[in-house]
């Protein structure tokens, strides 16, 4: 079962933004830099907020983050998530990308359990017609050894 329902609203890629859903769709997370000046940025935009250059590259990062922000929402905002509060939304840092921040939530934790400061990894949840980053706290074990052990069992 999704985090949240896959009937809420969403809105199409554009241009900008394309290539970081079909990344998703791969299982690859990727940020948008600048190929003049090397700055970091997300969400993706058309130009760089630090030298205003229109050249940009994705990067791949492996996922690992913090959380620097949380909040747990307790009113559904939209009629198909009334079933699902309490849930969270983070706000996770990733030092491996400049520190930029992406807005998601946390799965696999209690209320009780989230923490500004929790180490987290992304993970992919794939619905229909998108494919979505979601983080969990990371594990002592690597990731990689993870998805190796769960697809041989």
């Amino acid at each position: 079962m999704p985090y949240l329902p896959a009937e809420l609203p969403r809105l199409p890629p554009g241009r900008d933004d394309l290539a970081w859903w079909e990344a998703l769709r791969r299982h690859e997370l990727v940020v948008q830099r600048c190929a003049a000046c090397g700055a970091w940025r997300h969400p993706p935009a058309p130009l760089c907020a630090r030298c205003h250059a229109t050249v940009c590259r994705w990067e791949r990062v492996g996922g690992h983050g913090r959380v620097f922000s949380y909040t747990w929402v307790h009113h559904p905002s939209h009629p198909a998530l009334a079933g699902r509060v309490p849930y969270n939304v983070a706000l996770v840092e990733l030092p491996e990308a400049g520190g930029v921040r992406l807005v998601s939530n946390v799965i696999e934790v209690s209320p009780g359990e989230l923490h500004v400061g929790l180490a987290v990894e992304v993970v992919f949840e794939d619905l229909e017609d998108v494919t979505l980053p979601r983080f969990r706290p990371a594990s002592p074990e690597p990731l990689s050894a993870r998805r190796a052990r769960d697809s041989a069992g």
